[in-house]
């Protein structure tokens, strides 16, 4: 597309044609020029942290949403396979710097004391899970658990205390 001063001139022929397209060729080249110019090494190196920027948040970013996603399915698993909890025996445990309490009959208490029954968390209360179930939510997420007496390889702390204490008798029927 030529512009209004180049028809001018040619319509007056005070230029000819000829003249006229090897301009417009001059000019197409110097914009084109101007646009294949290559960046220069700070622009390649600003584009390089850049690149790698966005591609460590996207690594954050899809982290987050699998943690997420593993959470989810922990709580799943949780809800799906909840033991119904009855009775009048509160089972007190600690769930962090916190005792609390479930309410258990005798048949769910020797279970959890055996390690057969798992306290997990679920929201804000707890439930009662099987082990085969508490193996797999530990896979997932294993905050959700706060008591499981059957886990492998847990070992109370050993302090001096537990030698002194061990010379007085606990009575059996003693029951927290």
């Amino acid at each position: 597309m030529r512009n209004l001063l180049q028809d001018q001139l040619l319509k007056a022929g005070l230029v000819k044609k000829g003249k006229v397209d090897q301009v417009a060729r001059e000019q197409s080249k110097l914009r084109q020029g101007k646009a294949a110019a290559g960046p220069g090494a700070g622009q390649v190196e600003a584009q390089r942290l850049k690149v790698e920027r966005d591609r460590a948040l996207a690594a954050e970013r899809n982290a987050q949403a699998r943690a997420s996603e593993l959470r989810a399915q922990a709580r799943q698993i949780v809800d799906a396979h909840k033991v119904e909890r009855r009775g009048e025996i509160p089972y007190r445990f600690a769930d962090g710097q916190r005792i609390t309490s479930v309410l258990v009959d005798e048949r769910l208490r020797s279970q959890l004391a055996s390690g057969a029954l798992v306290i997990a968390r679920h929201g804000e209360s707890y439930e009662l899970v099987p082990r085969a179930v508490a193996d797999k939510i530990a896979e997932r997420d294993p905050d959700l658990i706060v008591l499981d007496h059957g886990r492998a390889g847990q070992k109370p702390a050993a302090d001096d205390d537990d030698a002194y204490y061990q010379q007085f008798q606990v009575p059996d029927d003693l029951i927290w």
